[in-house]
């Protein structure tokens, strides 16, 4: 039995380094648990790229107070079940857990059940993308797509194609066109 958990650890940490991702689950930064949620399902055909509009953090303890804010601002400000993003990726090159896998996010109104959501901390109409978050970011959707969380032809939108807002700020809207998921 050791053998097998040893095994399947092994399998864990070479599939994370393998895609260059570090999460920090969302016991490990401290986030509160939902009040409820709903199973979002798998193959999906979308992802969306936010960013959270508020303060950017270079550090694990500043992102993990940008975090808690963001989460009670969602949760009791606007009564939603938990944080509205999948994933959150910090000026330190950290992703953060959100509502994490397999779990519906309120993210984009009309697009939370056939999509992921993606979120950068920080105002990126002026801060500006570190290469360790494009990496961290590249590297959680090829995570997705061999967790089958999305397909591997998956769409990859800014927050603006999907509704009326800036979202995901100026700097981040002009580095994801680049990518080769991306379309108009």
């Amino acid at each position: 039995m050791a053998n097998k958990a040893l095994v399947a650890l092994t399998v864990l940490v070479c599939a994370q380094a393998v895609f260059g991702v570090t999460v920090i689950s969302k016991s490990e930064w401290g986030g509160r648990a939902p009040t409820s949620k709903t199973t979002l399902a798998s193959k999906l055909s979308y992802a969306v790229i936010h960013h959270t509009a508020g303060n950017y953090c270079t550090t694990k303890a500043a992102c993990i107070t940008q975090l808690k804010n963001i989460q009670a601002y969602h949760m009791d400000s606007l009564g939603w079940a938990d944080i509205g993003y999948n994933f959150l990726i910090g000026g330190d090159g950290n992703v953060y857990e959100g509502r994490g896998w397999n779990v519906m996010g309120a993210h984009a109104t009309n697009w939370n059940s056939k999509s992921i959501g993606i979120s950068f901390l920080g105002n990126y109409n002026n801060d500006k993308l570190t290469s360790g978050q494009i990496t961290a970011a590249k590297g959680l959707l090829s995570d997705a797509v061999s967790r089958g969380q999305i397909v591997s032809g998956y769409i990859l939108y800014g927050h603006r194609q999907v509704s009326a807002t800036e979202c995901p700020g100026t700097n981040v809207w002009n580095e994801i066109r680049s990518w080769s998921n991306w379309k108009a």
